[in-house]
């Protein structure tokens, strides 16, 4: 079996371990990434096609070969990485850390509610995209599988708390949203700001504490 495939295997298998307890959710950090339109990679990329670096646990997405700069009023970031597939519309996603850097104020939202939210630039060595909006702070979520929203007693677009049990940083986050979905794989997604100021580690867990 191919070491991807393997490592796969084992990160499926855990989060059936984990869902079987009804209380615990693994945690994935999101680092600053891009998700873009076909027609806008098209202009960042011409001539090529959403090159796959590695699969991520919900299933069909990916992280792609390709990265790009970023380029805000006060500063860049280089080498953001765009997630595939394809989305309808291009949606850029930072922590508040980086939206200082590159000086723009995005609003947090749920991905793809991108309505007056602030743009920026995306530039590659071939091409150039000036986002008139689509800059946003990720809200923090939970993926739940549709199986598991009984067990776990919620519903999809509901607010929680959750809690992050580490050894010296846990905390309790409030106003999660749960995403419900037939495709999901059960995991709570928050930024590096939010898992900085948990201490959150790889193998770190959350548990709904009240909803």
């Amino acid at each position: 079996m191919e070491r991807e495939a393997l490592k796969q295997l084992i990160k499926q298998l855990l989060l059936v371990y984990l869902a079987e307890d009804e209380t615990s959710i693994p945690i994935g950090v999101s680092n600053r990434h891009l998700h873009v339109s076909e027609k806008d990679f098209k202009t960042l990329f011409p001539g090529e096609e959403l090159q796959v670096m590695k699969h991520l646990k919900q299933p069909g997405e990916f992280a792609a070969q390709q990265t790009v700069t970023v380029i805000g009023s006060k500063g860049q970031i280089e080498r953001v990485r765009i997630l595939g597939p394809y989305r309808s519309v291009t949606q850029l996603e930072l922590s508040k850390t980086d939206a200082r850097t590159l000086g723009v104020t995005p609003c947090i939202r749920m991905s793809g509610e991108l309505q007056a939210t602030p743009g920026l630039t995306l530039k590659t060595d071939a091409g150039e995209v000036k986002l008139e909006q689509g800059v946003i702070v990720a809200k923090r979520h939970i993926h739940m599988p549709s199986h598991l929203a009984s067990k776990f007693q919620v519903s999809h677009g509901e607010e929680v708390s959750v809690q992050v049990k580490t050894d010296q940083r846990a905390l309790t986050f409030d106003g999660c949203v749960v995403r419900v979905g037939d495709n999901f794989a059960l995991e709570m997604h928050i930024d590096t700001d939010e898992a900085n100021a948990a201490d959150v580690g790889e193998h770190s867990v959350a548990t709904i504490v009240n909803h």
